[in-house]
């Protein structure tokens, strides 16, 4: 998978290098991923005076590739300039439905003038909502996000949301182990999940640096539907199941049940969204039956689980 990150003169620093890292680390982990950096402008200068010489807009995009835009200094200014113009017409062009965007910060205003947003749902930095409204009128813009998934199209708030907006990318185009992983390694054991008010089950209750802790949550999440005895945890982790029982309760601050439960709902919740049937994605989550997923869902979620059905 080609990822593309588009850069103009005066980009932040921080939307680009977080992001980045975090997809670079996500290829060590076994992501696969391929990393480009192009931009209007040869040589590029971040916000810290940084220069960088990038390649130039390809020319073709593979499809399934991601672009990704990053925030400016000072978007009035930055973005009235002829590389700004430049970028937003190649993004007319080149942006199509097998083509994939997302944004971080002012980005989602180039992703707008170049028309990109009109009928979807997005976000950006609070600071420059009523601008993103005033250039994009045809999107909906929503405010008090952390990012914002429509479609092929996905747009974060800026500056430090970048790195949970490729934490969420790098869920869905490579697995939650892996973004488990490059999220310890990022010390952002628990990434905020975009618009939904709760920690995505995969990432959290991982605020801790325990590492048998760990490595028994990293099991119980590469198999969730796979039953879990703490004996059987307590010896692929070197402890007796009463310490294992007692760490984990201690350092995730959550049972080692009520771990698994979560990650259950989250597959039920995953495989309803794919058009798995109620009883089909109870079965896929490691239920015994539609009834006991709903008796765990009632803990955990609002509604039913009909109603997440696609």
């Amino acid at each position: 998978m080609d990822i593309w990150f588009l850069l103009t003169p005066r980009y932040l620093a921080l939307d680009f290098v977080g992001p980045a890292e975090a997809l670079r680390m996500a290829i060590e982990e076994g992501a696969p991923f391929r990393l480009r950096v192009a931009g209007p402008a040869r040589e590029c200068v971040s916000s810290l005076g940084l220069a960088s010489l990038i390649d130039p807009l390809p020319d073709i995009l593979p499809v399934g590739s991601l672009v990704i835009l990053c925030g400016t200094v000072d978007e009035d200014a930055d973005y009235a300039t002829a590389e700004a113009a430049q970028l937003v017409a190649w993004l007319r062009r080149h942006i199509t439905p097998q083509v994939q965007l997302a944004t971080i910060c002012s980005g989602a205003l180039l992703a707008g003038m170049a028309g990109l947003l009109d009928g979807r749902s997005c976000t950006t930095h609070h600071s420059i909502v009523p601008k993103l409204a005033a250039v994009a009128p045809a999107a909906r813009v929503l405010d008090n996000r952390i990012f914002v998934e429509d479609g092929n199209v996905a747009t974060s708030a800026g500056i430090t949301t970048g790195m949970d907006l490729a934490l969420a990318l790098i869920e869905r185009h490579a697995g939650a182990d892996i973004a488990g992983r490059v999220a310890r390694r990022m010390v952002l054991y628990a990434r905020r999940a975009g618009d939904d008010p709760q920690l995505s089950p995969w990432l959290a209750f991982r605020n801790h640096l325990h590492p048998a802790v760990h490595r028994a949550q990293d099991l119980i999440a590469r198999e969730p539907a796979q039953r879990w005895p703490v004996e059987l945890l307590a010896e692929r982790v070197y402890l007796s199941p009463r310490h294992l029982t007692r760490l984990f309760r201690e350092q995730a601050g959550v049972g080692i049940v009520e771990y698994q439960q979560r990650l259950r709902i989250a597959v039920v919740r995953q495989l309803l969204q794919q058009g798995s049937s109620v009883e089909r994605a109870a079965e896929g989550a490691g239920f015994s039956s539609a009834r006991d997923m709903r008796r765990v869902w009632q803990k955990y979620q609002p509604g039913s689980p009909g109603q997440h059905s696609a």
